[in-house]
């Protein structure tokens, strides 16, 4: 599955065009590299999303092409979350 559908159907990001634009501005990696939104996931993938004001760490635990709103959070798990000070913009 491309990243940016999997960002739209798990949640993470509200819309695909807005998944592919954080993608597009290098705000997104995937097992440590920057990913670009047609990059294929797949389960056990780390996702490191920065965007909403915040630097979220997830691992993807379910690949599926559409799921209930109720059940998004059981496509990943969340590794880590902190929100993005100055520093981290500077680095």
């Amino acid at each position: 599955m491309r990243l940016d559908k999997f960002l739209k159907v798990s949640r993470l990001i509200k819309r695909r065009t807005i998944a592919k634009e954080v993608c597009d501005a290098g705000r997104i990696q995937l097992n440590g590299r920057v990913a670009k939104a047609g990059s294929d996931i797949s389960v056990g993938d780390i996702l490191e999303i920065a965007y909403g004001g915040k630097i979220t760490e997830v691992e993807v635990l379910l690949v599926a092409e559409s799921i209930k709103a109720s059940e998004a959070a059981e496509m990943y798990r969340i590794i880590s979350e902190k929100k993005i000070t100055v520093d981290d913009i500077i680095d």
